[in-house]
């Protein structure tokens, strides 16, 4: 296990030691402000914003990268103090909220991936995920969400054909509408993305797409086609019902 650590938060720049110091009094990991009044609708960009968010993208990546670099030649060269800065410097990083300005510019992957091979690491990292996921109360339970989304991004990032990437996106989804993150754009997408990858009526990841588009983030619209994709391609008979009853609220019982 503590190799599948390793791969999963190195990989985003966070080594192991220092983890468990990232909860120190003053302290607390950074969170989103809470919206008041009203859902999570997202206003649209005020113009194109793409340049600049992948700028902003490019810079993050390039400042961790930088860090890891730097934690690196000081444990070369056995200087462990210098060695703990960067390990904090690294976990304050990760720990800090970063939001997903524009989710099409490189956050979600696209639909068209296919889950065709069984990767062990893929599995180890899945694993490893779910062992934070849910668990603890008060920041450690926070601290935990964001090394389960290390991991589960580190998946997508690095093994885009498992065969555990709906999966992935599922509990993505489920890591991205919990109150350690309540970003409830970025969940509904990959509940959609996990219903997309994973062919089949196995999973209620359309209805929970449908309820945050009807619910949190007012776009009735795409609420409703996903309300009647339920209807349509589920086997759930609680699912299909729940579809059926806020489509006729939505509608006025039109189909």
């Amino acid at each position: 296990m503590r190799r599948v650590l390793t791969i999963g938060l190195y990989a985003a720049g966070v080594g192991l030691i220092g983890w468990a110091g990232a909860l120190a009094p003053g302290n607390p990991p950074a969170e989103k402000a809470e919206k008041k009044g009203g859902a999570d609708a997202l206003p649209p960009p005020a113009g194109s914003d793409v340049e600049l968010v992948e700028r902003a993208i490019t810079a993050r990546r390039e400042y961790e990268a930088s860090l890891r670099k730097l934690r690196e030649h000081y444990s070369r060269v056995g200087d462990k103090l210098r060695v703990k800065w960067a390990e904090e410097e690294l976990m304050g990083f990760h720990l800090m909220f970063k939001p997903s300005y524009n989710l099409d510019v490189q956050d979600v992957p696209p639909p068209s991936l296919e889950a065709k091979v069984n990767v062990r690491e893929a599995n180890d990292l899945y694993k490893a995920a779910m062992e934070y996921k849910g668990k603890g109360l008060g920041n450690d339970y926070i601290l935990n969400m964001r090394r389960a989304e290390v991991l589960l991004r580190d998946i997508l990032e690095r093994h885009p054909n498992s065969d555990k990437i709906a999966d992935v996106a599922y509990q993505l989804g489920e890591v991205y509408e919990s109150r350690a993150y309540k970003q409830h754009d970025r969940a509904a997408r990959y509940y959609e993305r996990s219903f997309q990858w994973m062919k089949g009526t196995r999973t209620d990841a359309r209805l929970r797409a449908a309820v945050i588009y009807d619910r949190q983030l007012n776009e009735r619209s795409k609420a409703i086609t996903l309300y009647r994709d339920v209807v349509e391609h589920d086997t759930d008979p609680d699912r299909i019902k729940t579809a059926e009853k806020r489509l006729a609220e939505l509608t006025g019982g039109k189909k």
